[in-house]
């Protein structure tokens, strides 16, 4: 089977996260990486068995091209591509009525020359509207409560070390949208622990009596510590007039650049079967 010859288009944080993950798929390969004229001596060690051109068309046959420059950027270096007829996906982060633009602008280009594209194949926008939306399907009549922080703000907690079948606990207060103190527990468990008691035994303890408490058993302290990029809560809360009370929580760390490069990787495997036109991401597209 022929493998899908990708470029990156810029070599900033996604472009890296998206050349690293194209080293690990077995139906795809990086053909080559484009730069500003200013950058192209400027490459990391690990990229430089690869291509660089100013443009793609200095590179060897492309499939697709995957657009990791800056939002402000983002449009034009489509439309270019698109004008050059290479199909692209691109994730820049933008919202509300800018974004609605960019992706009309694009499909509206796509659509003149007749090259298959995918928008949003991103972190946000991609997969976290459609965590939003799968929630608010499943819970109709309730309120999203979201927050986002960044790294790991987290600190050892004796209190709930001691609890039996803990290994370690790690804690952190955050706040949610509407301002409420929230506990978030992360505990390492001892082989054979039960994460249901000890998660009766937090909310036992005075100490977290007083805020809403969230635990979430991982394998490694270690690795919670060592991890970067940012976290998040996205919480779905069935409303009162229910009569059932139902809630759904994501909670999430992960290095942002990492998850939009394996997205955008997932929207490149689909652009040799889609017609052209801009299409937005989803999990059928």
């Amino acid at each position: 089977m022929k493998k899908l010859q990708v470029a990156v288009i810029g070599l900033g944080r996604l472009g890296q996260a998206c050349a690293d993950a194209l080293a690990g798929e077995d139906d795809m390969t990086l053909t080559g990486i484009v730069r500003r004229p200013d950058s192209l001596r400027a490459v990391p060690q690990r990229f430089r068995r690869f291509p660089v051109a100013e443009h793609v068309r200095e590179l060897p046959p492309v499939d697709v091209a995957l657009v990791c420059v800056p939002a402000d950027a983002a449009l034009g270096v489509a439309r270019e591509l698109i004008q050059a007829h290479f199909p692209i996906v691109e994730c820049a982060r933008l919202e509300g009525a800018a974004l609605e633009a960019h992706h009309a602008d694009i499909d509206a280009a796509a659509n003149h020359y007749r090259i298959a594209s995918v928008v949003g194949a991103g972190w946000s926008p991609g997969v976290l509207p459609l965590f939003t939306r799968a929630f608010e399907i499943l819970i109709p009549r309730g309120h999203n409560l979201f927050h986002r922080h960044p790294g790991i703000s987290l600190h050892h907690s004796a209190a709930v070390a001691h609890i039996p079948g803990v290994k370690g606990a790690l804690a952190g207060q955050f706040r949610a949208a509407d301002g409420t103190p929230q506990q978030y527990v992360y505990v390492e468990l001892a082989r054979g622990a039960d994460i249901a008691a000890v998660r009766a035994a937090i909310a036992a303890d005075p100490l977290f009596a007083d805020e809403e408490t969230q635990v979430f058993q991982v394998a490694s302290l270690s690795e919670l510590e060592a991890e970067e990029g940012q976290g998040m809560v996205l919480e779905r809360r069935s409303a009162p007039v229910s009569g059932v009370h139902e809630s759904l929580l994501l909670e999430a760390r992960f290095e942002i650049a990492a998850f939009a490069a394996r997205v955008m990787i997932d929207a490149a495997r689909r652009i040799p079967v889609l017609p052209h036109g801009a299409h937005r991401y989803s999990l059928g597209i």
